[in-house]
């Protein structure tokens, strides 16, 4: 058998993701990244369709890749034009790329009434212009988009193209399931068909509009597709492609087909929320093998299992594609979570039985009024010790009075709002009694809070709120609704998240942004002592 091809198209189909927009330099570092995954085809883009993949594939021609073999992508010839006067046709050569993957219709519907040419006319284009591209010393890929729908409409006239495209000298017909409703039975099927006739090696590109894109990519390589076309991520139009790293971890641990190695594998969660970052896109949670949930347990029975037989309620180690194991707190949990999420805070605290379940009940109560601690595990941690009998807070609140006016600017009919904030805290039995302006009350908190707190601890001038989320807990209260805040804080070399609730949002905020200080100060005080 020939060995599987992976075909990363993250830098072409992949940007039609709604919210996704690359810089030039972002493609290229992701090259960098794909080809040291071990991806052996990398799609850089369409260079006939806008100057900035003009760009990149003329700087793309500097990079040394080790693995991967850079593709341009492009269509085949109009209709009815020469294909040596076919501008488009020109550009995929002057990218000097060693592969052209030519995308070309196979199903009648798009030859007569998107195109509206004639199906001989269609089938003259997909010859003529894999012709002229070998002709010029290129390998090249043909895209028969479209394939299924145009399989099921007309068998006929879709295999037909696939021949055709072999015929003419293309190194590999790719078999697309442009439209996402392909289910993986019907694709083993026909794939297994169109192999019968088409002497020629066979790909598969599948998109996830049923949700069955990877399913269905796995089902044509069982049955004898030598290359497999995703994106990182599942990046790609309305519902995205096929998800390529969870092929690559399907591929490599369920079917034992090396098309990476161990160590690139171990590279899989990397690759996945580094290209995530580029992208301005926030990592998928969810997603399998990569996902920070993937091996994140919250019930009590399912923490409790694996922390006697890791693999009791894991898949695969989460190791082997570069991720970790995690356990949530909530009140979902049991002891065993707790004991586990307090050995893993690496807080050297050790919990008597009776500590942990007295703990336990304090987080379900919390969690009952609304507290959240999956993501603000500075707030767990600060529930753990201030339930240990000599934790002394760094700080204590006395009290604050929140300020917020409306204005008239001017002298005319605009208003400007203004907010203030007066704070009293207590360290070592001193209280400090400051005040903010600030844009807002919990700018203005902020402000009077570090105020407060930078003539004891000066040190803190290095913590910054780094992100503010508010949601509502209970939506049917209308304004009188609980609101949990959570906290991003960061001291630029590390990040902890804190949570607040209440029915003021101020107080929630206050709840969160005092947490997020009194976390980063325990724990210099810990590392110091």
């Amino acid at each position: 058998m020939q060995q599987l091809e992976l075909y990363d198209t993250t830098l072409r189909d992949g940007t039609q993701y709604e919210g996704i927009s690359l810089s030039v330099e972002d493609k290229l570092a992701i090259t960098e990244k794909l080809d040291a995954l071990g991806v052996h085809y990398i799609e850089g883009g369409w260079p006939g369709s806008n100057p900035k993949d003009a760009e990149f594939f003329e700087r793309a021609k500097q990079l040394r890749l080790k693995h991967a073999t850079l593709t341009a992508f492009g269509s085949t010839r109009r209709a009815n034009v020469a294909v040596e006067e076919d501008a488009q046709v020109q550009t995929l050569l002057d990218a000097e790329t060693d592969v052209v993957t030519l995308v070309g219709k196979s199903w009648d519907l798009h030859a007569t009434h998107i195109l509206e040419t004639s199906l001989e006319e269609n089938l003259a284009m997909i010859a003529d212009t894999v012709t002229f591209i070998k002709t010029q010393g290129r390998r090249v890929f043909f895209d028969a988009e479209h394939f299924f729908d145009g399989y099921k409409s007309n068998r006929d006239y879709a295999v037909q193209c696939v021949k055709v495209a072999a015929d003419a000298g293309a190194d590999c017909v790719v078999l697309c399931d442009t439209n996402g409703g392909a289910l993986p039975n019907e694709i083993a099927v026909i794939v297994t068909d169109v192999a019968k006739e088409a002497n020629v090696p066979l790909g598969i590109h599948t998109h996830n509009d049923a949700d069955m894109a990877v399913a269905g990519a796995l089902a044509a390589i069982d049955v004898g597709a030598v290359q497999v076309q995703a994106t990182v991520n599942g990046y790609g139009e309305r519902c995205g492609n096929a998800n390529l790293l969870s092929i690559i971890g399907n591929l490599k641990l369920k079917k034992g087909v090396d098309c990476v190695t161990d160590q690139q594998l171990e590279s899989l969660t990397e690759v996945g929320r580094y290209v995530a970052e580029l992208a301005n896109m926030p990592p998928p949670t969810s997603q399998p093998y990569v996902g920070t949930s993937a091996f994140a347990h919250k019930g009590g029975l399912h923490a409790s299992a694996v922390a006697k037989v890791e693999h009791s309620y894991q898949h695969v180690p989460p190791g082997t594609v570069g991720n970790d194991k995690r356990v949530l707190v909530s009140e979902l949990s049991g002891r065993s979570n707790i004991l586990f999420k307090v050995r893993e805070l690496g807080m050297g605290v050790e919990l008597s039985p009776p500590q942990a379940s007295e703990l336990l009940r304090i987080v379900k109560d919390q969690e009952n009024l609304g507290f959240q601690y999956e993501g603000a595990e500075a707030s767990f941690e600060l529930l753990v010790r201030r339930t240990l009998p000599e934790y002394a807070p760094p700080f204590e609140l006395v009290d604050f009075t929140a300020v917020v006016e409306s204005r008239p600017e001017g002298g005319g009919s605009g208003h400007g709002i203004s907010s203030r904030v007066m704070v009293k805290v207590s360290v070592d039995g001193e209280v400090m009694h400051t005040a903010a302006d600030g844009l807002g009350p919990v700018n203005a908190l902020d402000g009077a809070l570090r105020k407060a707190l930078l003539g004891f601890y000066p040190e803190l001038e290095a913590v910054r709120l780094d992100d503010f989320k508010v949601r509502v807990v209970d939506q049917g209260a209308g304004t009188g609704a609980v609101v949990r805040v959570l906290i991003e804080s960061t001291d630029g070399q590390t990040t902890w998240s804190t949570v607040g609730c209440s029915e003021n949002i101020i107080e929630a905020s206050w709840m969160a942004l005092s947490d997020s200080l009194e976390w980063w100060l325990s724990r210099r005080a810990v590392a110091s002592a």
